[in-house]
């Protein structure tokens, strides 16, 4: 091009020149345009970045509300915190437990994460949906940062006394103005001669007293049974149970059942399906009221008393009509360890159409249960104890148990309860009659 502009005449060569020059600045600015849109866009997405780290941020912290426990509980007590601020839980870890008026809840944790705030202290009545803690998301911190926050706990709690040593300084300097409360310091000393004759020995010796508050499962037992006897016209009858063939049975094949079901063989299993047989003979006795109405049960749910650390608790076998011996030995036992273990739910214990109380496991000789409302009745079983009976004109000594039925009145007529509690007698004492249904 250098070659061709010197050929051309003065003034057509001026012109290229400016032409070449335009094109030169067009062309730096259209890199520099493109380098300020580069640098805009970076701008953006890091700004974008930004609100999204800050976004991710915001969305760790999550706040945990107290889990919903049944259909009709609304609140409970918080009785222990399992976890504190600043442990590490992972998903399904518990927590913390609530006590309520049937059950103890374990509240689980519904993420893994550090816990960060607590809304609730130790014994606190605490609403179903209320905040209840919060959780900071995350992965188990390394080890590394433990060390090093303690280490920042250490110089924190270094750095206090020399703060309270130049505080003191002050003070000391002016003893005129600490002056005045000396006689406030005096003053626990004029309490101690009232605390010493509060000590002072009874001449019956130690007899000190203790308070306890009531729990809520304790609150709601002494309401229930209270309930039961405003309520229900209640009457108790007995009879008694020769043991001898059923103990004789249990005798000589516990020990394979045992062996091939894994299960214990024992009298509750017995009295369960004896009564299950005489519900369906006595429908009355199976039936509930419901305010001005009477409700029949084409099913036996059985509710077995089971005695707790806390209380006594019923959890229910569900078509017991349905089982044979050692179906009802099995569930029993299982119900009564999730008893025990405190891992008992609120449907395990809803409903039941009949309870049966067990005292003789603790030497009851002979009681009187309470109705577990809004059954109609229920049975107490007994301890088995020796005792000379008559039979076939001889005098022998037998295993006896006396057993106990309490019914409400008001549905049940005396000839029903006495014969269904007859019924049950029959069926114990000669379990042959419960495979010829007779």
């Amino acid at each position: 091009m250098q070659t061709a502009l010197r050929s051309t005449p003065m003034a057509f060569r001026q012109l290229c020149k400016t032409s070449l020059n335009l094109g030169r600045q067009v062309t730096a600015t259209r890199q520099l345009h493109v380098q300020v849109h580069t640098a805009l866009a970076m701008s953006a997405n890091k700004k974008l970045n930004t609100n999204n780290w800050m976004q991710t941020r915001f969305y760790a912290d999550k706040v945990v509300q107290v889990p919903q426990m049944a259909e009709s509980i609304s609140e409970g007590t918080l009785k222990q915190w399992v976890k504190n601020v600043g442990d590490f839980v992972r998903q399904d870890d518990e927590v913390a437990t609530i006590e309520t008026d049937k059950i103890d809840v374990t509240v689980n944790s519904p993420a893994s994460g550090t816990i960060v705030e607590i809304y609730a202290q130790e014994e606190d009545n605490v609403s179903v949906g209320a905040d209840f803690f919060k959780l900071e998301l995350g992965d188990e911190p390394k080890e590394g940062s433990a060390p090093a926050a303690k280490k920042e706990e250490k110089v924190e709690t270094a750095e206090k006394p020399v703060e309270t040593k130049k505080e003191e300084a002050p003070k000391a300097a002016a003893p005129a103005a600490a002056a005045p409360a000396a006689p406030k310091a005096a003053a626990p000393a004029e309490k101690k001669p009232v605390a010493a004759t509060s000590e002072q020995e009874s001449p019956y010796g130690s007899r000190s007293e203790k308070r306890v508050k009531m729990n809520r499962m304790r609150l709601r037992i002494a309401e229930r049974l209270k309930q039961s006897q405003d309520t229900a016209a209640s009457l108790t009858t007995f009879n008694e149970v020769d043991m001898t063939n059923l103990m004789s049975l249990r005798s000589e094949y516990k020990d394979a059942v045992l062996k091939k079901h894994g299960v214990k063989f024992g009298f509750m299993s017995a009295f369960v399906k004896a009564s299950a047989c005489a519900l369906t003979d006595f429908p009355a006795v199976n039936a509930s009221i419901d305010g001005n109405e009477i409700v029949y049960h084409d099913f036996v749910d059985l509710s077995v008393a089971v005695s707790t650390p806390k209380g006594l608790v019923t959890p229910v076998l569900r078509n017991v009509e349905d089982m044979d011996y050692l179906k009802i030995e099995q569930t029993v036992a299982e119900l009564g360890k999730k008893a025990r273990d405190n891992k008992i739910t609120i449907e395990d214990m809803a409903g039941g159409t009949f309870t049966i109380s067990n005292g003789g496991v603790f030497g009851s000789l002979m009681g009187t249960p309470i109705i577990n409302l809004p059954q109609t009745a229920i049975l107490g079983m007994h301890g088995i104890k020796e005792r000379p009976v008559a039979v076939n004109g001889q005098v022998e000594i037998r295993p006896m148990m006396y057993i106990a039925l309490t019914y409400d009145h008001r549905l049940v007529d005396g000839r029903e309860a006495v014969q269904f509690l007859v019924r049950i007698k029959e069926l114990v004492e000669d379990p042959r009659r419960l495979l010829l249904n007779i």
